[in-house]
């Protein structure tokens, strides 16, 4: 045979080939021996986003108004907030800040969707209502509150977060249409909003437009009918009429 056709394999000595085969099948079997005993990948626990129940709408349209000419320079605000499921829907006008010792008050129209089956009892949905104010010391009231908008159940509580503040709640549920009206006047110190101011307060609620639902728009029409101008009967004496401790002198307190 021609020199140039031996295979290199061939000047090799036997003992060296052999030492070659058994490197190579011993490197093979610790590849594989390594890929089937290492250690499963350590997987970090994936903590889940918690989404809201309730949508806030971006740029609402207001429904509903709370005109109180005497806190013309207190921060109001406005807000929205649909049932991602149920379709309920929210109104919150708010007066003040949250967390101050200043007079805040809040008042929420709820018109529930198919999320809310009933209504809860006063305390429960107060106490729920108010989670972020860190309602404590609740109290229900049995005395009840007459408003144009008719007897509201009250609660009073001391919040536990932000200033300390004293707060006097309302709540009122109606059958037809279905509606929960509810809110409440805080301020700092150790005393409670007087029940007259809230009555006075909620006396400036009205209605912009009801949209879709005409027995709103028939509940607002009797409240108004109801409606005591803070104590002053007369609409065209005194239409909207300041109250002494409606806002400003609650705040001097």
């Amino acid at each position: 045979m021609h020199p140039a056709l031996h295979s290199w394999r061939d000047e090799l000595p036997p003992a060296l080939v052999r030492i070659l085969a058994y490197g190579g099948g011993i490197a093979l079997l610790s590849t594989l021996a390594a890929h089937f005993f290492q250690s499963p990948p350590v997987m970090e626990a994936i903590t889940p986003v918690h989404r809201s129940a309730w949508i806030e709408i971006e740029r609402p349209f207001p429904a509903f108004a709370l005109s109180i000419p005497e806190a013309t320079d207190v921060p109001a605000n406005y807000a929205i907030r649909r049932h991602a499921e149920g379709g309920g829907r929210k109104d919150i006008l708010s007066l003040g800040q949250a967390d101050g010792i200043a007079p805040y008050l809040q008042v929420e129209i709820y018109r529930p969707g198919v999320e809310q089956p009933r209504f809860a009892d006063p305390r429960t949905e107060i106490v729920s209502g108010a989670a972020a104010l860190g309602p404590v010391e609740v109290q229900s009231d049995s005395e009840l509150l007459a408003s144009k908008f008719g007897p509201l159940s009250i609660v009073t509580f001391a919040t536990s977060k932000g200033a300390p503040r004293h707060c006097l709640a309302f709540v009122r549920a109606y059958d037809d249409p279905r509606m929960q009206l509810s809110g409440w006047f805080c301020q700092g110190g150790s005393d409670f909003i007087e029940r007259s101011t809230l009555a006075c307060a909620l006396d400036r609620l009205t209605l912009l437009a009801a949209g879709s639902e005409p027995k709103v728009g028939v509940l607002f029409a009797q409240a108004e009918l109801n409606r005591s101008f803070c104590g002053q009967r007369n609409p065209l004496l005194a239409p909207t009429p300041k109250h002494r401790a409606l806002w400003k002198a609650a705040a001097a307190r």
